[in-house]
């Protein structure tokens, strides 16, 4: 197995002449998009059939995009490679042109006409309905351009620049008298560490080491919350909270149910991290942000690299054979890049190459427990894409939220199989871990969404500094985490790549769904068995042609109801309890 992932199913190198090939073909493409003639209503039909079918053909040439991001997330100082994803950038401006234009000729046609005769238009029902609903927000041709234009030369750069930032920070850490430089992502990694010492010395030295980028990337905030704040009063949205709903195919009832749970959950959350704090030898019972996920019991779990692929193969096929053979084949070909490196993108993502029909998944691999469900949370994704392969690409694309759903799935599986078969001591470690990593999705997201709320807000009438950025980071964490720590993380607006997303804003609740809507699927396949498998992965295949309240109800479940949310939460509130008793 190459410690590398493999590339060479896209292209050789950067040099491959078929990268030029492919982006003149986009370029035909495109052409071919933008020469329908959507001033006239004559022959509707036929030219909403063309534009689906040439849309569906451009995404068999994306390669030049996608070949161009797994580049630049191993080496984020590649020229060429960041030359490549650039210029590709720029032809997406035009494909969100055309699109926009498709969206304004859909809403002025007989939508219901065309998808009675025609079976394209049928397969693409819920796309054009969607297209018809969302047509008020979009622009002018000329508007759409300008617009695009300008996030390409605008949001998208400040992305990047806070991307290479952060991960060319190279931080000066103190190892026992022994001066080093580290990548900030290997010294971020420190966090889940047994030693405090080790835990204590990266978090002081990460805080440290921020000043010398904090102003560049406080000014990379700014500049893509302003730009959100510009788009929503030139579309018509009523906030940029309701534009990300929108995209995100959510209703604010849901998220109003899923946010009223999570903060009623907050006190179990703050006695855990008490617990904890007591457990580490914090005789005031609060814990320092260095320790939340500082692991817990004498018996961590270690594993190689070969134990970790094993591990989630084995129980991936417990649930299906459709699920274990899927994942052990990805192992085989080289999806996966592991460890860590200087240049290379902290955390982890699943890159869908649907060209291919294939995925890739970027690891910063440590060998403890938490990289393993991360693996399985990451292949989760790749899952997804995999039941999605065969969907047009109109029919494949998902909100952000029911994207965390099957990684969610996925990484219950390894979890529960892990506490199954451990003892008391790898028990409180298992549990611990899950405990941790469900205090993140849940207490840490919540502060993030209260924090980037507060930007938005403040954003509205002139730039923050990065006092008052550090300021609001604070007041959100203290509003989450409550008295339960005794420090906390002001410069977690800087590390978080998810705030630099220029399409995508409140990239946070998301996890929160993913996770909770994630469990009560998982209780279903508790209650049915294996039998739960197939219309699992049917579920996943309707993701891209249905809203979140829709796919909830394909399993019987009704996400505007709080009652939902909260009895997803028990199920994590049951695993504290548990943990309090054993530890």
């Amino acid at each position: 197995m190459n410690l590398n992932w493999n590339t060479t199913r896209l292209y050789e190198n950067l040099e491959d002449p078929k990268i030029k090939e492919d982006i003149k073909i986009i370029k035909h493409k495109i052409s071919q998009l933008k020469e329908i003639n959507f001033n006239s209503e004559e022959n509707y039909i036929q030219k909403l059939e063309t534009f689906l079918k040439t849309d569906d053909e451009l995404e068999n040439f994306t390669n030049p995009l996608l070949y161009s991001l797994l580049i630049t997330s191993t080496d984020t100082e590649n020229s060429e490679g960041i030359k490549l994803l650039n210029q590709v950038q720029e032809l997406l401006a035009d494909i969100n042109v055309a699109f926009s234009t498709f969206k304004k000729f859909v809403s002025k046609v007989d939508i219901s006409k065309a998808i009675a005769e025609s079976k394209l238009c049928k397969k693409h029902e819920f796309i054009l309905n969607e297209a018809k609903m969302n047509a008020k927000y979009a622009l002018s041709e000329e508007a759409e351009l300008v617009a695009s234009k300008y996030a390409l030369n605008g949001g998208n750069f400040w992305g990047e620049l806070q991307n290479q930032l952060t991960s060319t920070l190279m931080v000066d850490i103190d190892l026992e008298g022994e001066l080093k430089k580290l990548p900030l992502s290997e010294v971020r990694s420190m966090a889940h560490k047994k030693s405090e010492y080790l835990r204590k010395t990266a978090y002081h030295a990460e805080l440290k080491a921020y000043p010398k980028i904090e102003k560049s990337i406080a000014a990379a905030l700014n500049a893509i919350k302003g730009e959100a704040i510009q788009k929503v009063k030139l579309r018509g949205y009523e906030s940029v909270l309701d534009m990300s709903l929108a995209e995100d195919r959510m209703d604010k009832k849901t998220l109003d149910a899923l946010l009223g749970a999570m903060k009623e959950s907050l006190p179990i959350f703050q006695k855990y991290f008490a617990h904890k704090a007591k457990l580490l030898g914090h005789v005031d019972g609060k814990l320092p942000f260095y320790d939340i996920a500082a692991p817990i019991g004498k018996n961590e779990l270690k594993f190689s690299l070969e134990e970790a692929c094993e591990f989630v193969e084995k129980n991936f096929t417990k649930f299906s054979d459709d699920l274990g053979s899927f994942v052990k084949n990805a192992f085989a070909n080289d999806w996966v890049d592991w460890y860590p490196k200087e240049g290379k993108t902290d955390g982890a993502f699943c890159l869908n190459i649907k060209p291919i029909k294939e995925s890739r998944v970027l690891m910063n691999f440590t060998s403890n427990f938490y990289d393993v469900t991360t693996l399985a949370h990451e292949f989760g994704h790749a899952y997804h894409n995999e039941a999605l392969k065969n969907e047009t690409a109109l029919n494949s694309n998902y909100g952000m939220s029911i994207a965390e759903t099957s990684s969610t799935f996925c990484e219950t599986i390894v979890f529960n199989s892990a506490l199954e078969n451990a003892n008391k001591s790898q028990k409180i470690s298992i549990l611990e871990a899950n405990i941790a990593e469900a205090a993140a999705v849940i207490v840490d997201i919540y502060s993030r969404f209260l924090f980037e709320d507060s930007v938005i807000k403040r954003r509205e009438n002139g730039s923050l500094s990065v006092d008052e950025l550090k300021e609001l980071m604070l007041d959100s964490q203290k509003q989450a985490y409550g008295s339960s720590l005794s420090c906390f993380h002001p410069y977690m607006w800087l590390c978080k790549s998810h705030y630099y997303e220029v399409n995508y804003n409140y990239y946070n609740f998301p996890y929160a769904y993913g996770l909770l809507f994630g469990y009560g699927l998982y209780s279903i396949y508790l209650e049915e068995g294996q039998s739960f498998a197939p219309k699992y992965k049917e579920l996943l295949c309707l993701t891209g042609q249905k809203n979140l309240h829709e796919i909830g109800k394909v399993v019987g479940i009704d996400v505007q109801d709080i009652n939902f949310w909260r009895k997803s939460l028990k199920v994590i509130e049951k695993n504290i309890n548990e943990f309090l008793e054993l530890a």
